[in-house]
């Protein structure tokens, strides 16, 4: 992980704030390169530091002796990473990885408190989207209990493009199999049939959605039911 430059993508949390809270946050945080693939916090693991994404993507894993990982939550530009800080919690059981390369702001952890003891915009802002994480983490579990692989692979894609503001994206199927806990097999399939149909396109590792509206047809309910719940509770 490095120092990265200014990113170009911003972040929905931070551009909400007032001019004056949003200074002041920024002014403590540091914008770092995040790189697919990498581990930014354990599971189970003192927070140290809350991440902003700013073009990265973040998926947040649970796993345990029994059962393979599984995504449970991913944060782009409209979120957080760290949430339990808010809560002054120390650590929570689910770890998070880079699912998508890109910038994002990062401030240490004592420093963050320090600002949102001091912030009552900041203070409001994070516990509306605390609100909106906890009824997302339960559509997530209604998705993975009761919706078809292709169902769940829609979804997935339109969150996917909504976090990168691209219709391109570096994936393979591998990944996809992985973070939704399914075998590899089911999405070649589920894919296939996407690209048959002309609404994605695969090749060589990239991924292009061609025809929004058609994927948006083919995802399960709980796209809308998430996007409906952060324009709710967000200010």
């Amino acid at each position: 992980m490095r120092v990265a430059p200014l990113p170009l993508v911003t972040n929905t949390l931070i551009d909400a704030l007032p001019r004056t809270a949003r200074n002041r946050l920024l002014s403590i945080c540091e914008s770092v390169d995040l790189v697919s693939g990498r581990l930014v916090t354990g599971s189970d693991t003192p927070t140290r530091h809350v991440y902003f994404p700013t073009g990265s993507i973040l998926s947040l894993m649970t796993s345990s002796k029994d059962s393979p990982v599984l995504e449970v939550g991913m944060v782009g530009s409209e979120g957080m990473l760290g949430l339990q800080v808010v809560l002054a919690a120390g650590s929570v059981p689910l770890q998070a990885n880079v699912s998508g390369s890109g910038t994002a702001w990062r401030v240490g952890a004592e420093s963050f408190n320090r600002e949102l003891a001091g912030s009552r915009s900041l203070r409001q802002s994070l516990n509306c989207y605390l609100q909106v994480t906890l009824l997302q983490l339960s559509t997530e579990a209604r998705c993975v209990r009761f919706h078809q692989i292709d169902q769940r692979l829609a979804r997935w894609l339109l969150m996917k493009q909504d976090r990168t503001h691209a219709d391109s994206f570096s994936v393979t199927q591998a990944l996809i199999a992985h973070l939704l806990g399914v075998r590899r097999v089911g999405i070649a399939k589920a894919a296939g049939a996407f690209q048959r149909r002309g609404i994605i396109r695969y090749a060589r590792g990239v991924l292009t959605i061609v025809d929004r509206k058609a994927l948006e047809s083919q995802s399960c309910a709980c796209y809308e039911t998430a996007r409906n719940i952060y324009a709710r509770f967000m200010p």
